[in-house]
C-alpha cells in the first residue's frame, strides 16, 4: 500500500503529517511511503532525513499522491488537492469535520474514506492517536516560551 504525504498548502501551516521516525516504522510494516519535496521543511525535517528513513521523495503533490491508497495530512485538503486523490483513497487528517459539513460532503462526493483525527476518542486505548492532547500540550509549551520572550525580564522557574 502506498502512503502519500503532501506538503501542507494552507497559510501559516509549518507542520508535516509524519516525521522520519514514523516513516521508518511505516516502511518496516510494509508500506511504501512517498513524501512531497520540502514537505517537512517548515518542521525542520529535510528531504534527506525522509529519504534515509526509506521514503521516496516526489517532486510535487501530484506525483506524491498519484496512485496513493492513503494520504496523511495535517490540515484538510484544498479542493485542488482533493482532485489529485483517486476514488477510494483513505484520507487521514484533522478535518474539522463537525464545523465543515460542506467540505466533508465534497470529500464524500470524491469517493474518499476520511478519518477526522480530531474526533478520535480521548481514551486510553486511543491515546497514541489523540492529536488534541498532543497539539494542546505543544501549544501551551510554546505559549510560555513566547510569553517569556515578550516579558523582557527574568522570572523564576516556578511561574
Amino acid at each position: 500500500m502506498k502512503i502519500a504525504v503532501p506538503k501542507e498548502r494552507r497559510e501559516n501551516e509549518t507542520r508535516v503529517a509524519v516525521s522520519p521516525e514514523v516513516v521508518k516504522k511505516l516502511i518496516e510494516l510494509g508500506f511504501q511511503v512517498v513524501v512531497q519535496k520540502d514537505a517537512g521543511q517548515g518542521a525542520s525535517f529535510t528531504d534527506a532525513a525522509f529519504g534515509d528513513a526509506g521514503a521516496a521523495i516526489a517532486k510535487d503533490a501530484q506525483a506524491a499522491m498519484k496512485g496513493a491508497d492513503i494520504v496523511f495530512k495535517v490540515q484538510p485538503p484544498l479542493p485542488a488537492e482533493v482532485s489529485l486523490m483517486k476514488k477510494g483513497t483513505i484520507l487521514i487528517a484533522a478535518l474539522g469535520a463537525l464545523s465543515n459539513p460542506k467540505e466533508m460532503q465534497a470529500l464524500a462526493r470524491a469517493g474518499l474514506t476520511s478519518f477526522a483525527m480530531e474526533l478520535m476518542p480521548r481514551i486510553t486505548r486511543a491515546q497514541s492517536m489523540d492529536i488534541l492532547s498532543s497539539q494542546s500540550n505543544l501549544a501551551g509549551y510554546k505559549a510560555v516560551l513566547d510569553a517569556a520572550s515578550e516579558f523582557g525580564r527574568a522570572f523564576p522557574m516556578m511561574m
